[in-house]
């Protein structure tokens, strides 16, 4: 996996949102340049709910170059660039087939865990015109994943991926996502993703209580 783009949205973009001014950093731009991962953020990324957005689960967002096309297709009158998704990383090469939850990284001069999963909200839904979106990015199955910084540092255009561990049982990134989702959920991934302290402990919480409802 390489970095083939670095992005930050150094500005709030304001909207409105159901007759109230809301504040969103989901508009990031390609930056060009090396940008700074530290464990709660993105040095000179804007997060305007940090409530719900960075922090040590959510210090840094990747996304699969691949995935692109694809939306592309759905949505060929916006103003594509890299960091559509939000994502601080867009990356190459990404397969969420083949990485997993847990899984270490050296990406430059960061150290990374691949933590949670992305959940889309309405704010994806403003930037691309429509809240239909977040059913589609769902139902598409490959929603890119947060990482924990074990090290801080610079990351820039052309690093690439070193696997330094992997957890004896885990998940792929597919995987947690679609069962996260999914109306029928697999108990065995489930049983591993809510063992999992990659994750939050209050996401953990939750997907043990779907574990405890399916028996």
């Amino acid at each position: 996996m390489k970095v083939i783009s670095t992005n930050t949205s150094p500005e709030p973009t304001t909207f409105m949102w159901m007759g109230q001014e809301e504040q969103t950093g989901i508009f990031k731009k390609p930056t060009g340049k090396p940008i700074y991962l530290t464990k709660n953020d993105v040095i000179d990324d804007e997060i305007s709910n940090r409530l719900n957005h960075g922090g040590y689960y959510k210090a840094c967002y990747m996304f699969s170059a691949e995935q692109y096309p694809y939306w592309q297709k759905l949505y060929p009158d916006l103003e594509w660039t890299w960091g559509m998704f939000g994502e601080n990383l867009t990356v190459e090469g990404f397969d969420e087939s083949k990485v997993y939850l847990g899984d270490i990284y050296k990406i430059g001069e960061a150290t990374v865990q691949v933590s949670q999963y992305r959940e889309p909200c309405y704010k994806l839904g403003h930037k691309f015109g429509t809240q239909k979106i977040l059913k589609q990015f769902i139902q598409h199955g490959f929603g890119g994943t947060y990482l924990s910084l074990l090290e801080e540092g610079q990351v820039n255009i052309g690093d690439v991926f070193e696997l330094i561990e992997r957890p004896t049982e885990t998940l792929s990134v597919e995987e947690l996502f679609r069962v996260v989702f999914a109306k029928e959920k697999d108990k065995r991934l489930l049983k591993i993703a809510a063992a999992s302290r990659s994750i939050p402990k209050k996401k953990r919480v939750i997907l043990k209580e779907y574990l405890e409802s399916s028996f």
